[in-house]
């Protein structure tokens, strides 16, 4: 098959893939989302990244979705339904990542099937933020609604440190997006989910001076074996937000509950095949010849 990794250049997870692509015999080509370009000729769109030609590709792997003003945001986006009518299989849906990258639009979501999440809210007014900050108890953990791997969370604890970390966010323009913190000596728990499956799952522990258990803030990652319970808020999280290929982070509250904290539609495995026996690239790759009709694209 043809297919392209769309990723930051010099990124871990596209080397892994286009490396485990091509020793299964893949034609497999690494793009980036600034290279991309469409235009219309002979009553037809070509979609082009570099000298790559898109829409003859079977599939394409979405590995990031980079930072930008809401014009970029929105033209990827439209980009990736563009190449998804024209043929092009798209993992995860373009819908799919438009919803996990939203925190709250995937908290909604949860919520609406019927899935145990953090008290969450939302707003973006100071005033309003420290209210419903005292509804949360007076210690949330505060989140940028579009943002991964820990950057910009911080707790907040305290009426003074709300009144100055929503003042700041107001005057930049941000939206608040609080979630009630919930203190665990256990720290939270991954499972990585394809079509329907567990690839892989972990437990996950904050380092000593930090609350964010993120493998890339140094959290401490262990293997964890999941059950039922685990497996089916997993796979009904990933349902509910349409994710094929997906990450799913629980955690349990003081009442002894699971919840579900995030899904993230664009998820990394490098702590994860650490800590247990899953090559996360061979097995999408297989998946994707079991589901992918080679030569189907740009049809």
């Amino acid at each position: 098959m043809k297919i392209g990794v769309l990723g930051n250049e010099g990124s871990w997870y596209v080397n892994e893939l286009c490396q485990a692509g091509r020793e299964l015999g893949h034609v497999v080509s690494p793009l980036a989302f600034p290279s991309l370009t469409a235009h219309n000729s002979n009553k037809q769109l070509q979609y082009s990244c570099g000298e790559t030609g898109l829409s003859s590709l079977d599939a394409i792997i979405v590995r990031t979705m980079p930072p930008g003003t809401l014009e970029r945001v929105v033209a990827r986006m439209d980009l990736l339904r563009g190449l998804e009518d024209s043929g092009v299989r798209i993992i995860n849906r373009p819908k799919a990542i438009e919803c996990a990258v939203d925190k709250w639009l995937t908290t909604q979501k949860l919520i609406q099937a019927d899935i145990p999440v953090p008290a969450t809210a939302i707003c973006e007014d100071s005033e309003a933020a420290i209210q419903l900050c005292e509804q949360l108890g007076g210690d949330v953990v505060v989140k940028p609604l579009f943002g991964s791997e820990g950057r910009g969370i911080i707790r907040v604890d305290s009426p003074d440190l709300a009144w100055r970390v929503f003042r700041s966010l107001e005057q930049i323009g941000a939206v608040m997006y609080l979630q009630r913190y919930i203190p665990s000596a256990d720290g939270d728990y991954r499972i990585l989910v394809l079509d329907g499956c567990v690839v892989g799952s972990m437990k996950r522990r904050a380092p000593v001076d930090d609350f964010r258990t993120n493998a890339a803030q140094a959290g401490v990652c262990t293997r964890w074996m999941p059950n039922d319970l685990h497996v089916d808020l997993a796979l009904r999280a990933a349902d509910a937000i349409d994710c094929v290929f997906c990450g799913v982070d629980l955690i349990y509250d003081q009442d002894g509950q699971v919840k579900v904290l995030e899904v993230n539609a664009v998820p990394g495995w490098k702590a994860l095949q650490k800590v247990c026996d899953a090559c996360v690239p061979t097995r999408l790759f297989q998946w994707l010849n079991e589901t992918v009709s080679p030569g189907r694209a740009g049809i």
